[in-house]
């Protein structure tokens, strides 16, 4: 048999420096292992020894998000499969050790066998800029914070004169400590105004960063996605952080339940023998999982239409808590369309206005369209979308108002 005609699936263990790379046939054979410098001479020879066994069909990487990122992206430009590996299960290292052949062994088994179906993110695109951006954005964000509670703790031990005469508020504390000008550091009184000076010039210059950051933000995901940045509670910090978690090559979620599960909001079922229950997810992207429960708060404050269903919710003896995860399930959904039609412009009040504007009832729409009235109610609402039943909807309202 020719090596043309064998397929092989290759597998990654990925490092700072070097990348040791493993190969197995279509029956699971180990035909090689081998290590490469993490570089870009060092791709072009991994893919090149990959395919000296045959006919390349997959290749399973571990670390795309971080060490393996570069070779992922070299792979995927030169129209090869790659698939994310997780790293092996703690029973199989237990069994065979820990070494990077056998973990790159590992990983090219995992692509051969199907365990390995996640497609790494693309990092080539405004989405990846949003990721780098909102690191800056919250590292500063995380030192600021950490300079106001160091400002607060230096005035609570500050000697009574200096602490009785500090506003309460943090950004007034640093406008005031800002304009110190103290003289002689022997002195600890002098010398606590220096350093709270000095921590509120600080605080000032994060500040400032953070402005900065925000408005490219605030313009990056209104680019990236309109229609997400449009829906209720979704503000820049939300935006940004639901867009990395997706990635910009989104298509690679299967189905909005896939990223039900990625946010950890998809119930996990926790059955046995005569007991049928799911449990909680807590597994998933913690940071999106955040998004989407500020999603949910500012409508259970702010939209009508969240405020009764958390009514008509909580009068069936739910709590509070198990709302607000019902809603994350909701939000999901909605989100995960959005993600995948960014240009979505909602139509929904509109088509409503016209249809009430001209007398004409859910019921007489339903019984011309063939739907049901809820699913008309839903879509005038934001609820539902359906382009092709929207696009019917607009044309049979056009002919009935100008009959």
């Amino acid at each position: 048999m020719s090596k043309e005609s064998v397929t092989v699936f290759g597998g990654v263990d990925t490092h700072k420096d070097v990348h040791v790379a493993a190969v197995v046939d279509e029956r699971g054979r180990i035909l090689d292992t081998a290590p490469f410098e993490a570089n870009s001479k060092g791709y072009e020879a991994l893919q090149k020894w990959l395919e000296r066994f045959g006919t390349l069909a997959k290749v399973g990487v571990e670390g795309t998000g971080s060490y393996g990122a570069g070779l992922a992206r070299y792979l995927q430009d030169h129209d090869v499969e790659v698939v994310e590996v997780n790293r092996p299960n703690r029973q199989m290292r237990h069994q065979r050790g820990k070494s990077d052949p056998v973990d790159a062994e590992a990983a090219a088994r995992a692509a051969l066998n199907g365990e390995a179906t996640v497609v790494p993110k693309s990092h080539d695109d405004s989405v990846e800029s949003i990721r780098v951006l909102r690191i800056a954005f919250c590292s500063a964000r995380d030192t600021r914070t950490r300079l106001a509670l160091q400002i607060r703790d230096l005035i609570v031990t500050a000697p009574a004169a200096l602490r009785e005469s500090m506003p309460l508020r943090t950004k007034e504390r640093v406008v005031h400590c800002a304009g110190f000008r103290p003289k002689d550091p022997r002195d600890p009184l002098e010398s606590t105004r220096l350093a709270l000076k000095t921590l509120s010039r600080r605080y000032q210059d994060l500040s400032e960063e953070m402005a900065e950051l925000t408005k490219v933000l605030d313009q990056l995901t209104k680019e990236a996605n309109p229609a997400l940045r449009a829906a209720k509670g979704v503000g820049v910090d939300v935006a940004a952080i639901l867009l990395v978690a997706a990635g910009s090559n989104c298509q690679r979620l299967r189905n909005e339940s896939a990223f039900a599960s990625m946010c950890g909001v998809s119930p996990i079922l926790a059955s046995s023998g005569q007991t049928n229950r799911h449990r909680l997810n807590r597994s998933g992207n913690r940071q999106a999982n955040n998004a989407l429960w500020r999603i949910a708060t500012v409508r259970m404050t702010c939209d009508e239409e969240t405020k009764t269903y958390l009514a008509r919710r909580t009068g069936e003896g739910k709590t509070k808590r198990d709302v607000t995860r019902c809603l994350k399930r909701h939000i999901v959904r909605e989100v995960f369309w959005l993600l995948q039609n960014p240009a979505y412009e909602e139509v929904g009040p509109q088509l409503r206005a016209t249809r009430t504007s001209a007398h004409i009832s859910l019921q007489a729409v339903s019984d011309d369209l063939g739907v049901w009235p809820t699913k008309i109610s839903r879509i005038e609402r934001g609820l539902e979308h359906d382009p092709e039943f929207v696009e019917r909807y607009e044309a049979w309202l056009v002919n009935r108002t100008t009959a």
